[in-house]
């Protein structure tokens, strides 16, 4: 139910303050501001985008699951339908998701919200040691075997 009151409540007060702005400096001005507003918020969201995608790559080559990434991930592309949804409401709160404070902030709270649910893959139930470091501390014995059990068996291709 609050969900629907933000779709009816949202869009009433947009309208509202552009009624309010376009009397104030007139219709022009006020497209112009939006559509203004619609360009830098898609320029900063195509950097903040890149630097988060950035960060989530290194995350995975070090083997760590990026849930901080993700979670920032989501909110920019919530930002990116906030800032191209004409308002000037929608344009604050799209603006606030791009200040990397904000959004690190309301990522915390989303994985905390998240958090028993999620299991990271690089990592054996019971240990926090990531897959890729758990294998690769593993040195090979005398006879070139790397630790463990050895199943050997045979195979036939047939094609």
């Amino acid at each position: 139910m609050p969900l629907l009151f933000l779709f009816i409540l949202v869009p009433m007060a947009e309208l509202a303050v552009l009624i309010k702005v376009g009397s104030a400096i007139g219709i022009l001005w006020t497209f112009a501001l939006i559509l203004l507003t619609a360009l830098v918020g898609v320029t900063l969201l195509r950097a903040q985008g890149l630097a988060t995608l950035m960060r989530a790559s290194e995350r995975m080559q070090q083997g760590s699951l990026p849930a901080q990434e993700l979670a920032e991930g989501f909110l920019l592309a919530l930002a990116g339908a906030l800032l191209l949804t004409p308002g000037f409401i929608t344009d604050a709160f799209g603006f606030s998701l791009l200040l990397p404070g904000v959004r690190g902030v309301m990522a915390q709270s989303i994985m905390k919200r998240f958090k028993p649910q999620v299991m990271n893959p690089f990592e054996q139930p019971g240990t926090q040691e990531p897959f890729n470091q758990r294998h690769q501390s593993q040195r090979p014995q005398k006879d070139g075997r790397v630790g463990g059990d050895v199943i050997e068996g045979d195979y036939k291709r047939e094609d």
